[in-house]
């Protein structure tokens, strides 16, 4: 399974969360999204799906992957509810401390609901017989990585994710690892 998270947005650069607003590609987050066609040139995907986010739809078309791309609305980044549009600093002057991964957003998801729908799509993607690539957002891709290795989604805390990022999951024998994991070396 391959992870692709979406090229840069105005939001992620300014680091505000963004999980339900459709905040679409920079110019710089195109072109890394065109840098990932080299990446991704010759290999053969029995399931291709997408955020129903326009970042996440058009990372998958500019990186070569559009054509037969299938919207997942489980893909959906976190919803951050009250917190939508606001970055950790600025909440954390009325939550000190405050983490997505710990408490979750009032009026949004907690990280086990957003678990929930992490595992949905990896019991989709097992089910499809053969390589899966999987464009999404970084919150939500930490987690379902998170719940791929069988930890809680909350584990994604400690699984960075840079935007533009390719990750690769799979198997060891019969267990689950992550084999590659937020590699930006077709963005240099």
């Amino acid at each position: 399974m391959v992870l692709v998270r979406h090229g840069a947005t105005e939001w992620s650069v300014s680091h505000k969360h963004t999980g339900v607003t459709d905040v679409p590609l920079t110019a710089s987050g195109r072109t890394d999204a065109e840098r990932l066609a080299a990446r991704l040139a010759g290999r053969d995907f029995a399931l291709v799906l997408t955020s129903p986010r326009s970042r996440a739809r058009d990372t998958a078309v500019l990186a070569g992957l559009g054509e037969g791309a299938e919207v997942e609305p489980a893909l959906a980044e976190f919803d951050y509810g009250d917190y939508e549009g606001r970055t950790t600093a600025e909440i954390r002057v009325e939550r000190p401390g405050w983490t997505v991964w710990d408490a979750g957003s009032p009026g949004g998801e907690t990280p086990e609901q957003a678990g929930e729908r992490a595992d949905r799509v990896i019991e989709r993607a097992l089910g499809a017989g053969g390589d899966v690539a999987l464009f999404a957002h970084g919150h939500m891709l930490r987690a379902l990585a998170a719940r791929w290795i069988g930890q809680p989604a909350a584990t994604g805390a400690s699984l960075a994710l840079s935007t533009g990022a390719l990750c690769e999951l799979g198997f060891e024998r019969e267990r689950r690892v992550i084999w590659l994991w937020n590699d930006t070396t077709h963005l240099s």
